[in-house]
């Protein structure tokens, strides 16, 4: 089985290997993990024709330097609107290439967006935590984060120049400006105010943001009288109000259960948009019945299964090359 060897020559916090997610153990105090764009994420590893939940790298703003130290391998990179280069000649932002030995590739912040993801066709190797790679940053279980000379194997390495090409980003990646939230579940011990600003009001991503939340500026929404709450669950996308008032939207990394009021949930449809955005950002809350949130969500679905079909339709793949020529020169319109 062939091996590609790959150097980190930079990186920053909060680059970490990630699969699809650790499910089904919350009830024991162990969070999901997983990707912040889950969509971009699927969409990296499809473009390769891998498994979903297949390993790749997540790459946060503080980007990425990679030296490819032998052999070659075909990625895949999907997510924010980063810079993408192969010993200095730039790539699209969603582009498929290979890089091979000798060669360098930087991943760096571009126009827009938090997080993207680089899957290699292969499998990157990694270190397993209670049957996934995913990383939970805080701990560094799971696959782990990206240090600074760590040598990266990708097994079974494939290079395939006919999966060369831009990615087609679906219009929905970027921000929608508002997002929507469904009430609850402790919406009943915040007055009417609080809800009215809530979803009236501008918020701001402050700096405090990271894989676990991001905390939010605006109008302060405290509950209507002390609280006493015993610890419940939480999911991703809460939006959670300690006692300033000033809300947290939970996100990858976040606590199992908490016993601040849980004001309400962004919509699962709208995750992956919200955590492009960067610290400084303005956003809006619009509120929605949690039926009209389960039609978004199925909605959302197909908009994905649409993006991962799109994803191996690129310009430089065999296929739409041979669509592009003329094959069979000389032929003429027989009418004529």
């Amino acid at each position: 089985m062939s091996q590609t060897h790959l150097k980190v020559l930079g990186v920053g916090p909060l680059v970490t290997i990630q699969d699809a997610g650790r499910f089904g153990l919350m009830r024991y105090g162990v969070t999901r993990s997983g990707p912040m764009d889950r969509s971009a994420f699927a969409i990296a590893n499809h473009a390769l024709g891998q498994a979903l939940d297949t390993p790749a790298i997540e790459v946060s703003l503080a980007g990425l330097k990679l030296k490819c130290l032998d052999g070659a391998v075909t990625f895949a990179v999907a997510g924010g609107g980063f810079k993408v280069a192969i010993d200095g000649k730039p790539q699209g932002s969603w582009c498929v290439a290979t890089l091979h030995a000798g060669s360098q590739l930087a991943i760096m912040p571009g126009a827009w967006g938090s997080w993207c993801y680089l899957a290699f066709a292969g499998r990157l190797r990694a270190r397993t935590w209670l049957g996934s790679t995913s990383t939970f940053s805080l701990a560094g279980l799971g696959g782990g984060n990206i240090d600074n000379g760590q040598e990266l194997v990708v097994e079974g390495a494939i290079s395939d120049d006919d999966l060369q090409g831009d990615i087609a980003m679906p219009e929905w990646a970027r921000d929608p400006g508002r997002f929507r939230i469904v009430l609850g579940p402790q919406d009943r011990h915040f007055p009417q105010s609080a809800i009215d600003d809530l979803c009236a009001a501008e918020f701001t991503i402050t700096e405090a943001y990271d894989r676990m939340g991001m905390r939010l500026s605006g109008p302060a929404l405290k509950p209507a009288s002390s609280l006493d709450m015993p610890s419940e669950p939480i999911m991703k996308g809460s939006v959670q109000v300690p006692g300033d008032g000033m809300p947290t939207v939970l996100l990858a990394d976040h606590q199992t259960t908490g016993g601040y009021p849980k004001i309400a949930t962004v919509i699962s449809a709208d995750l992956d948009r919200l955590v492009q955005l960067r610290s400084g950002a303005r956003i809006r809350f619009q509120r929605v019945t949690p039926e009209a949130a389960i039609v978004a969500t199925r909605n959302s679905r197909v908009d994905l299964e649409r993006a991962k079909a799109m994803a191996v339709r690129r310009a430089g793949s065999l296929s739409d090359r041979l669509h592009a020529s003329n094959l069979v020169g000389g032929v003429v319109n027989a009418a004529d």
